[in-house]
């Protein structure tokens, strides 16, 4: 019985030893590495043997509508359509809408309030002074004041009325049905991405997912860099719309209520499950702009954000043509034996004065490993 109960111990503790061993070598969750400043990789001269068996994707690199992320390749202003460190200000706008709202908002409701606030913080100074109780010991029955209780009242109405009047003249700017010529752009939202459609041009459509950092990215992913835009912010599919064209904007929903909102725009449009909502706005000036979700929708809310490139109406109508879509009034492309360029991947990385400048990416959320959009991740 002594030998037996030795023997077992021994092979209990070998065992034992054994397991510590597999839990050593079993492979363990590798952290996330902390991100730093995106720098980019120089560009890599391709081999000859390379260059001949892939002439198709050479031909696709020289077209600067498939520019980083499937747009033309256009410069970000740190300091427009997008968050600025240190600013408690409204962001720059870029359309009437927000230019006459910006104005409202520093003209009429700031110089208002601050009158207000200055005006009420005195009068309670000089009643404290005035009527405490060691220079007033004996204290006023009035209980009733004519021209004050008319003051009081009306002053507050003539202001408000005064503040009514152009706020409902913006309100009305803002929902004024788009004109016949504007482009139509249709914003989806999903949980938790944008699809876009372009009804007036073919009806193709886009996704546009939020890029990783690095150290976050899966298998056939990339991450965000500089020349993408702001973290969590950068999408792997911009928008693109023309400038100095009205735009009719559509949003919907595949799943619960969304929000696109656009700060430098001065737009936010739910995006409701079952229903259509509509608004107009019309940009002024070229440039990159960034958004978000603004509408609590889900565990990775803060992770779909919203890029519209805003380009001249010849650039846009070139964009539109290498998506495969068409301009109103345009003759349908004709249909050709040769399988077309895949305009939605962008296989060159950005462009500049017509020389690639970075590495190979493909950047079409298509090409995501988890699907169209991020869910689950």
């Amino acid at each position: 019985m002594r030998r037996i109960g030795i023997k077992s111990i021994v092979l209990a503790a070998s065992l034992a030893i054994s397991s510590i061993g597999a839990a050593d070598a079993a492979p363990q969750p590798s952290p996330i590495a902390p991100v730093a400043k995106p720098v980019e990789a120089a560009p890599v001269a391709a081999s000859p043997a390379a260059t001949q068996a892939a002439p198709a994707s050479a031909a696709v690199s020289n077209d600067p509508m498939l520019a980083v992320d499937g747009a033309p390749a256009m410069a970000i202003d740190p300091k427009v359509g997008q968050p600025v460190d240190g600013l408690i200000t409204i962001q720059p706008q870029v359309t009437p809408n927000g230019k006459q709202a910006l104005w409202f908002h520093n003209w009429l409701l700031v110089p208002t309030i601050t009158i207000i606030t200055v005006f009420v913080l005195l009068l309670l100074v000089w009643v404290v002074i005035r009527y405490r109780k060691a220079n007033n010991p004996v204290a006023s029955k009035t209980s009733h004041n004519t021209i004050l209780e008319v003051l009081w009242t009306g002053l507050p109405v003539l202001i408000l009325l005064g503040l009514a009047l152009p706020s409902i003249g913006l309100l009305q700017a803002q929902y004024k049905p788009a004109p016949k010529t504007a482009v139509t752009l249709k914003a989806i939202g999903n949980q938790w991405y944008w699809s876009y459609q372009y009804p007036d041009n073919g009806g193709f459509e886009i996704t546009s997912n939020m890029l990783k950092e690095a150290g976050e990215t899966g298998k056939g992913e990339r991450a965000r860099t500089a020349i993408d835009g702001p973290r969590l912010l950068a999408t792997d599919n911009r928008v693109v719309l023309p400038v100095g064209v009205p735009i009719r904007l559509i949003t919907t929903s595949n799943d619960v209520i969304h929000s696109w909102e656009i700060p430098a725009f001065w737009i936010k449009l739910d995006a409701v499950p079952g229903r259509l909502n509509e608004t107009s706005f019309t940009i002024d000036k070229p440039g990159v702009y960034f958004g978000v979700c603004s509408e609590l929708c889900g565990a990775r809310h803060g992770y779909m954000p919203i890029t519209v490139e805003a380009v001249a109406p010849a650039v846009f109508a070139q964009w539109v043509k290498a998506k495969g879509g068409t301009m109103p009034g345009a003759a349908a492309p004709a249909v050709t034996a040769a399988p077309a360029a895949d305009v939605t991947a962008n296989v060159t990385g950005p462009v500049e004065a017509g020389t690639a400048t970075g590495p190979v990416r493909t950047t079409s959320a298509t090409a995501n490993p988890a699907g169209a959009g991020t869910v689950g991740q």
